[in-house]
């Protein structure tokens, strides 16, 4: 019988730690060695990270991370390990390409995967197909076809990221030179569904080629995204094997028969005599492995369920904020608290990534301010046994406007006032954080940063925007999917049903400017995440009046998001990387 053992090893790793991240790497090979894995597979740019972006363009960095490789290769005996890394082309051997460090329009460098055994590199891996949503075509070129490994008289392809299910030919090569098993080396950030998607695409693909399908994506939390894991492998028929969990790290192990493979007209099988004829051609490297002394005991491969979305965006923003504020070496952070559903959901979060010692509460009291939102503050600090402080802002803002009045004269109150206290409140959250060295976690949805509903330099001061990606709609949701969680609610149940108000004036409520967001937030979505049309909206079902005023304070409003915070991207188009128009901008897509 033919069978392989693969080891999966859905890392965590930390963007230009290449120590930290070998010594991780070393660790996870050896505990794939003890359980007597043949092949053992890492992330894609498991040592340097995903992405390092213009890290790539100091060589010393390049330098480093070739260093780094051979500190892994030199471990790799007795089986085989696929590592994703950083390799440069024969342009920067060049001393004009070292001296001009012309990256930018040279790319000499590839997205690369190591292929290792018995303490050497045997072969190399260049990815071919860049994301188009990504930044990689700025760092990287593509690869030439990629070889395949003959582990044993076993034929194992590999791939990288997109290059599995793009049509440029690359994985098809890779089939008909008789490839049995294609492992993937991904690093595929969350968005709300895609690793469903990505299971059944490939899962399609796996039947389609019968090839065994063994897919590694990395895990953890990067500046504004975050990568959940749910590696798996899949059978030649496209069933699944084995899955790895989400949002953790994890050591996934199967053994897989390429037996089934050569009986189900795979490769070596019905397709032998179409290879013997194909035009495609790839580099075969061949690899001895010692004979495992004994049997090995068969493995009980693992297969986590695919939890709920709701439960998997939560997990997604629960451990972005985890890596952030960990792995920029803070330890606390401090939150604005108003009584309010997302300053609520904010500290929740927090406190699940964190622990409570390590949430630092403030609740900052204007004159607006009612009591019903003091007593829902308190009570959410209650549950959750964090720290609070409680700073009036009252005096302060009447200095401010004691201060102002020669300048404004005689005109009347308006939003300056009101934003004149969102100010004062993120002037002393900035000033906790300096003080203490917290990380001050902004508390604003994606519906208000979308229209603007907010204050620059105030609500919208601080280091990361925990749910600028989460609309107000979807605030409430997993909300209500937090609270039931544990044996008791953490959210006050008044906070969930009390009409959202940012109480900067007498009796103000959100639908006193915005519409509900039970209308906002699809309009949002087709416009913001779809680029839909103006007419397209409105043949869904909404008021054309309603859809104008709000897509014109989308576009309106640039200038605010482009000085918001980053914070964890969770659809298909989030503010910042995703979504980047003009500030300066003289086109319309509605009448004015």
């Amino acid at each position: 019988m033919r069978a392989l053992r693969i080891a999966l090893v859905q890392m965590n790793p930390t963007v230009g730690d290449l120590n930290g991240n070998v010594h991780r790497i070393l660790e996870w090979i050896s505990e794939a060695r003890k359980a007597h894995a043949d092949l053992v597979a890492f992330p894609e740019l498991a040592i340097t990270g995903y992405l390092p972006e213009d890290l790539l363009f100091k060589p010393q960095f390049v330098n480093d991370n070739l260093r780094a490789l051979n500190e892994v290769v030199r471990s790799s005996h007795g089986l085989v390990a696929v590592v994703g890394y950083v390799a440069r082309s024969a342009q920067t051997e060049s001393k004009a390409s070292r001296l001009s460090n012309d990256s930018h329009r040279g790319r000499p460098l590839y997205n690369a995967a190591a292929l290792m055994a018995n303490g050497k590199v045997v072969g190399t891996c260049h990815k071919r197909s860049m994301p188009t949503d990504g930044d990689e075509r700025r760092y990287f070129r593509s690869g030439q076809q990629p070889p395949v490994l003959i582990i044993n008289g076993m034929t194992i392809g590999v791939t990288i990221g997109e290059d599995l299910w793009c049509s440029d030919g690359s994985p098809r090569g890779q089939v008909m030179a008789g490839t049995e098993v294609m492992v993937n080396l991904d690093a595929s950030p969350f968005q709300i569904g895609k690793s469903r998607s990505r299971e059944r695409f490939l899962g399609t693909w796996a039947r389609k080629n019968r090839v065994i399908a063994a897919v590694v994506n990395m895990v953890g939390g990067h500046d504004e995204v975050v990568f959940d894991g749910n590696s798996f492998m899949l059978d030649q028929s496209g069933q699944v094997l084995a899955r790895a969990g989400a949002f953790k790290e994890e050591l996934l192990m199967a053994d897989v028969s390429l037996d089934t493979v050569r009986r189900s007209g795979g490769a070596g099988g019905r397709k032998s005599a179409s290879l013997r004829n194909s035009v495609w051609t790839a580099d075969r490297l061949l690899v001895k492995l010692p004979t495992a002394k004994g049997i090995r005991t068969p493995l009980m491969p693992r297969v986590v369920e695919p939890v709920r979305e709701i439960e998997e965006i939560y997990q997604a923003v629960v451990l972005a904020v985890k890596d952030y504020v960990q792995k920029n070496r803070f330890k606390r952070v401090v939150i604005g608290l108003s009584g309010g559903v997302d300053s609520a959901l904010t500290a929740v979060i927090a406190v699940d990534a964190l622990g409570a010692p390590n949430v630092l509460g403030v609740f900052m009291p204007s004159p607006y301010t009612s009591h019903e939102s003091e007593a829902d503050a308190r009570e959410l600090v209650q549950n959750l046994g964090i720290e609070l402080h409680v700073i009036p802002i009252a005096a302060t803002f009447e200095s401010y406007r004691q201060s102002l009045a020669p300048a404004f004269g005689k005109r009347s109150t308006d939003l300056t006032e009101e934003n004149l206290q969102a100010r004062i409140r993120g002037n002393i959250l900035m000033a906790m954080s300096n003080k203490f060295g917290h990380l001050v976690l902004t508390t604003g949805n994606k519906s208000e940063l979308s229209v603007g509903y907010s204050t620059l330099y105030g609500d919208m001061a601080g280091g990361f925007a925990v749910i600028k990606d989460v609309s107000k709609s979807l605030v409430y949701e997993l909300a209500r999917f937090r609270n039931v969680q544990g044996p008791s609610l953490v959210i006050p149940t008044r906070t969930l049903i009390r009409p959202p108000t940012a109480e900067l004036k007498p009796d103000q409520k959100d639908e006193d400017t915005l519409p509900p967001y039970t209308v906002l937030d699809p309009i949002l979505r087709a416009y913001v995440e779809e680029d839909r049309s103006l007419d397209e909206i409105v043949a869904v079902g909404f008021d054309r009046a309603t859809v104008a005023r709000v897509m014109r304070m989308v576009d309106s409003n640039e200038f605010k998001r482009r000085q918001a915070p980053i914070g964890v991207k969770i659809t298909p188009r989030a503010f910042g990387k995703d979504r980047r128009m003009p500030i300066t901008n003289g086109y319309r897509s509605i009448d004015e």
